[in-house]
């Protein structure tokens, strides 16, 4: 176990998944300037359960992803912009006080079954649901003149079948508590479980809007 600096949000961060932001409130300043001092520069992103992600006083879900600080610049008044990119996961056993930026006490958090293996056939079931909600993304854009995120490129996900399922999930356009039954899921098989209730969860969202 570990005190980390935390950074609550109200969107969950995914291994793999690239976060831009822009740091203005003061404890976060103290909180960056703390970790560019880090070989590694890495705070902990965590989903707020309710509150604000501005002014402190909010309750903090326990499951978190570690981000790594790749790029930064300095835009003063002790404001930066930081690109970050999501890391392993970690579990919170305790909260330390806000002094002056949140800290937690973490510990990574690896699969609880490390030998489940998923079969790239079974992806291809996943992928088709995927390019079913794609076609039903694209006439939604055609009707309510809407932007909506490009198909994913299937040839640039990751090789294995188990790494897919973060690149891909980054990549669904999902709620955030679909977004934290992903990243809570104890292994790769329910991982995956947790993507197609998702995807699932946003067709019927998009077949929705297109009803007349």
């Amino acid at each position: 176990m570990s005190v980390i600096p935390m950074f609550p949000l109200g969107s969950v961060l995914l291994p793999g998944e690239r976060l831009p932001l822009h740091i203005f409130e003061p404890r976060y300043q103290a909180l960056v300037h703390d970790c560019l001092q880090q070989e590694d520069p890495s705070f902990g992103v965590v989903l707020i359960a309710r509150g604000h992600e501005a002014g402190g006083g909010d309750v903090r879900h326990d499951v978190a992803t570690v981000a790594h600080i790749i790029g930064h610049e300095a835009i003063g008044d002790g404001r930066y912009l930081l690109e970050c990119v999501g890391g392993e996961r970690i579990r919170i056993d305790a909260w330390l006080p806000d002094d002056p930026y949140p800290l937690a006490d973490v510990r990574p958090w690896h699969d609880e079954d490390a030998e489940s293996v998923i079969a790239d056939t079974e992806f291809d079931t996943t992928w088709a649901r995927v390019e079913d909600l794609y076609e039903l993304i694209g006439r939604l854009e055609s009707t309510e003149n809407v932007a909506t995120p490009g198909f994913p490129d299937f040839l640039s996900l990751p090789i294995s079948a188990a790494e897919k399922i973060w690149s891909l999930a980054a990549l669904i356009p999902m709620g955030q508590s679909d977004r934290l039954d992903v990243l809570s899921a104890p292994d790769a098989r329910a991982r995956k479980t947790a993507l197609d209730d998702a995807i699932e969860n946003v067709t019927a969202v998009v077949q929705f809007r297109l009803q007349p």
